[in-house]
C-alpha cells in the first residue's frame, strides 16, 4: 500500500501551519496521523504552553500523548455497533481507531480548522464513516444517548467541569462509560475524586506514551455512572 503524502501546510487565515505525519502501531495495524506538532514529553509539553514554538500551534491539532493512550485502549476493546461521542476530538484519532472497529462514532470540536484536520486523518486511514460536529461545550445542544463518551486530555480547565459533567450526565446512555484519558493533572484528578465521592465507579489503565525516558505516564480511566436503587 503506498502511503500518502502529507500536505505542507494547513492555510489559514492566520498564515500557513506547517503539517508533519506520524506512523503509530496500534493491535498490528499502521495509522498515519497528520498533526502540527507531538507534544509527549513533559518537558516538550511545558515549552510548548510557554509559547517556546515558532508555529504557534492551536492546541487541538498537535498530537498529545492522551490520545495516543487512549487510541491504544480502544484498539484493545470490542466496538462493534456502538454509538460513541468523542469530546474535543484533536487529530481525531481514538475517534478514527474506535471506528475502524465498527463503531458508530460522533467527533465534536469547538474549532472547525480541528475537525478539517480530523477528516484528513479519517481519509488518509481509510475510515468514511465518522460523523463530525462543531460543538461549543459551555452552549451544549445534542440530546443523544451514547453507550461510550470519549475525551483524551480535557480536564485540564475547571471552569469547564460544570460542562463536562452536564454531558456526562445527559448524553451517556444507562449503562455506558465514560472513558476519559489524563496525564494525572490535578485539576484532573480532583474532578475524578469528586465524582467517584459522589457515587460513580471509576476504574483505570495505566500507559506509558513516549520512547525517550522516562516515558509519560498517562490515565484512562473509565466512569460509570451509579444505578439508583429503589425499594419495592
Amino acid at each position: 500500500m503506498t502511503t500518502p503524502t502529507a500536505p505542507d501546510a494547513l492555510h489559514t487565515t492566520a498564515g500557513d501551519l506547517p503539517l508533519e505525519e506520524v506512523q503509530l502501531s496500534l493491535e498490528g495495524r499502521t495509522w498515519t496521523i497528520l498533526h502540527t506538532g507531538a507534544v509527549i514529553s513533559r518537558e516538550q509539553e511545558v515549552a510548548f504552553l510557554r509559547g517556546e514554538n515558532t508555529t504557534k500551534r492551536p492546541y487541538g491539532i498537535v498530537l498529545w500523548p492522551a490520545a495516543i493512550a487512549l487510541a491504544h485502549e480502544l484498539a484493545s476493546r470490542e466496538l462493534a455497533g456502538r454509538r460513541i461521542l468523542e469530546l474535543g476530538a484533536g487529530t481525531g484519532l481514538p475517534g478514527i481507531v474506535a471506528a475502524s472497529l465498527g463503531a458508530r462514532v460522533v467527533q465534536t470540536d469547538r474549532q472547525q480548522l480541528v475537525l478539517h484536520v480530523c477528516r484528513l486523518n479519517a481519509e488518509r486511514n481509510g475510515v468514511t464513516t465518522i460523523e463530525h460536529r462543531l460543538a461549543d461545550w459551555t452552549a451544549w445542544e445534542d440530546a443523544e444517548r451514547y453507550d461510550l463518551i470519549l475525551g483524551s486530555d480535557i480536564l485540564y480547565a475547571e471552569a469547564l467541569h460544570p460542562h463536562l459533567r452536564h454531558i456526562f450526565e445527559t448524553n451517556l446512555a444507562p449503562d455506558g462509560t465514560v472513558l476519559l484519558s489524563d496525564p494525572f493533572r490535578e485539576p484532573s484528578v480532583r474532578l475524578l475524586e469528586t465524582m467517584e465521592s459522589e457515587g460513580w465507579r471509576i476504574t483505570m489503565n495505566k500507559w506509558t506514551v513516549g520512547t525517550t525516558p522516562p516515558p509519560r505516564p498517562v490515565g484512562v480511566f473509565a466512569l460509570i455512572r451509579a444505578v439508583e436503587l429503589t425499594c419495592p
